[in-house]
């Protein structure tokens, strides 16, 4: 008959940390933990590729938006080259009634004047633009107009004399 001899003291207490029957520990907690954590990762593998997925439709937005801002912007310097292009300007500027000037003439730096100058030809068929200053001065007020209250000079009234 073997019988187990008795422990005292530090070994008694280790001893009864160990169980004292041979058996299996319980599975259940070890499963549940283990499907607890697959089941996370997978969630978080989810979660992560959505926003992975989120960040690249706004990618593609923002690159769709560019390509267009790009196109917007080279069309508009297309039509500024075109409004700039010398012969356009020239155009314009015959269609206003300018024509070219003539000789020019340069002042120096110390006042003396280098060049004769000469007055612009205006072309035949050429519009005649006069500016704000020059119809007012070609075509005078009658003598007999009276001034009206719109273009009367404003002089200012006393409201409250005593006062």
């Amino acid at each position: 008959m073997s019988r187990k001899p008795e422990l005292r003291g530090r070994a008694a207490r280790l001893a009864r940390l160990f169980p004292t029957a041979p058996g299996r520990a319980a599975r259940a907690p070890f499963v549940l933990l283990v499907v607890l954590l697959l089941g996370g990762g997978l969630i978080g593998l989810l979660v992560l590729n959505s926003a992975l997925s989120e960040g690249s439709f706004k990618l593609d937005d923002l690159q769709r938006e560019t390509k267009n801002l790009t196109d917007e912007e080279q069309a508009l310097q297309r039509d500024i080259d075109a409004y700039s292009a010398p012969d356009a300007l020239q155009h314009r500027a015959r269609e206003l009634g300018m024509v070219p000037g003539g000789d020019p003439a340069f002042l120096n730096p110390d006042g003396t004047v280098r060049g004769v100058p000469s007055p612009a030809r205006a072309t035949a068929g050429a519009p005649l633009v006069l500016a704000p200053e020059a119809l007012t001065a070609a075509a005078p007020l009658p003598a007999a107009t009276t001034p009206t209250a719109a273009t009367a000079p404003l002089t200012p009234t006393p409201t409250n004399p005593g006062r």
